[in-house]
This record gives C-alpha cells, structure tokens and sequence, in this order.
C-alpha cells in the first residue's frame, strides 16, 4: 500500500497561485488535503523600460543573477522576444528551483549552491569571493534584498539590478479561510517568504491572528522562522528548501505528532 503520511491532515499553501500547484499535488499523493490561499501574488512592473534597456545591454555584463524562479520566467521571457542570450555571460542563481526554471531555457553551466538556498550560501561558493572589475546585472522583483548586490559592490563589482516583477499582497476573501479554522479544520500551513507571512497576518486580520499563532506552521528558511517567531507563532519548524522540503518537514512532523 502507498505510504499516505499526511492522512486526514489539511495544510495551507500560501505559494503565489501560478507556483502552488506542484506542491497541492504532493500533499495529496501523501494523502493530505491542501488548501491554497496565495498569500503573494507576483504581476508585472508598471514601468518594464528599465529592465529592458539592461536587457538590450546584456553582452556588457560579465555576470547574471537569478534570485528566484519568478526572476527567471519573467526576465527570459522578455529576453527570448528581444534578443538570443549572450554565449559567454556566466549565469548564477540560489535555489534548485531557479536552476531548474533556466535549464528549460536551455541555460547551462549555472553556478549556484548545494544544501541551503540564499544568498548567503551563494556569495559563500568561491567564485565569488573576488569580483574587482566583473560587471553583474541581478534580475530580481522590486524591493528585493540588498545583501546580494550590496557585498558585491564591496568586492569591487559594478552591479546593476534588473527589477523584472513586483510583489503584491492579494485580494483575497479570508472568510472561508476562517470558517475552516473555527471547524479545527486546518493542521499545518506552508510559508516560503517572509513578505508572504507579514501578508497573511493582514490578510486574515484580528480575527484569524490568534488560529495563526496556534497551527503549526512550515517554513523552508530560519529567516522566515525568525519572523513567525516575531509574530508570536507558537510552533515553527524548519525544513529543508523546496517542495520536496517542505513535504519531508510536513511529513517527519506528523509522524512524530500521530
């Protein structure tokens, strides 16, 4: 009989919509039940010159940085209408995900981390460790981090930053979200970004705050821990990156909880 560990067990998946079908499939195929309530949504800049002057200059650059699948899908999109991809840009990323998201652009030889996905792990690997004189575009959302380009830059990089997509909190009713909690229907929730729990507080509002602190809540980053914990979250656990991650980390959890 296939293992079905998350048997009875429902699981809110906050993913962007376009992103959070793969892992729904995951947890159902372990038996659970996923209840999608996208606590991001990723649209399109409201002004897509800037990002497509850099991406008309691309031969200038000696470097490339993904941040993120959602970078990769909507940079290379716009970069396949107007251009072919320069041979001899490096191209470097941080999660498997991303990796995956350039290799259907027929993207090789990507320089990203093993293990732990960040941009900590990647200005880690030794390619980056002297950058005097490398020009680097990074192909981000609007407001993204500054660790990345900032330490860079203090390696003696020019960096420029190719905002190609902006992050907004959707507008979604959190009513049947509610419902379910006051059923003590809802077991665990799933949240891949820090931006997305701050979202989900506000999205549920006064009423849903104190359900949210009290469910188990999954996290594939310390820095998002860091933040629920800040939020009062009483139970945070850690897993490792990805869906298969956060699948595991579901998964271990529960064996252990039953």
């Amino acid at each position: 009989m296939k293992s079905r560990p998350l048997a009875g067990k429902s699981v809110v998946v906050t993913r962007p919509a376009h992103q959070a079908q793969a892992f729904a499939r995951l947890i159902k195929e372990a038996g659970g039940r996923p209840i999608l309530f996208p606590a991001i949504e990723i649209r399109d800049v409201k002004d897509p010159w800037s990002v497509t002057r850099l991406v008309d200059r691309l031969d200038q650059y000696d470097l490339a940085i993904f941040v993120s699948p959602n970078a990769v899908e909507r940079s290379m999109n716009l970069i396949s209408v107007r251009r072919k991809f320069p041979r001899r840009l490096q191209v470097a990323t941080v999660g498997g995900a991303s990796v995956r998201a350039l290799e259907r652009f027929g993207i090789t030889g990507i320089i990203a981390p093993q293990g732990r996905y960040d941009s900590e792990s990647l200005l880690e690997l030794p390619a980056f460790a002297a950058m005097k004189g490398q020009r680097v575009v990074i192909f981000r959302g609007e407001g993204g981090r500054e660790l990345l380009g900032e330490t860079l830059r203090e390696r003696g990089a020019a960096v420029e930053y190719a905002e190609c997509y902006r992050r907004v909190k959707p507008e979604l009713d959190a009513a049947p979200l509610l419902q379910v909690w006051s059923d003590k229907g809802i077991d665990a929730i799933t949240v891949t970004s820090s931006e997305g729990l701050r979202n989900l507080f506000e999205m549920v509002g006064n009423a849903g705050r104190e359900p949210l602190q009290r469910t188990p809540l999954f996290v594939p980053h310390p820095r998002i821990a860091e933040s629920a914990r800040g939020h009062q979250v009483q139970t945070v656990v850690v897993t490792g990156p990805g869906d298969n991650g956060l699948l595991a980390g579901l998964t271990a959890y529960f064996s252990v909880a039953r």
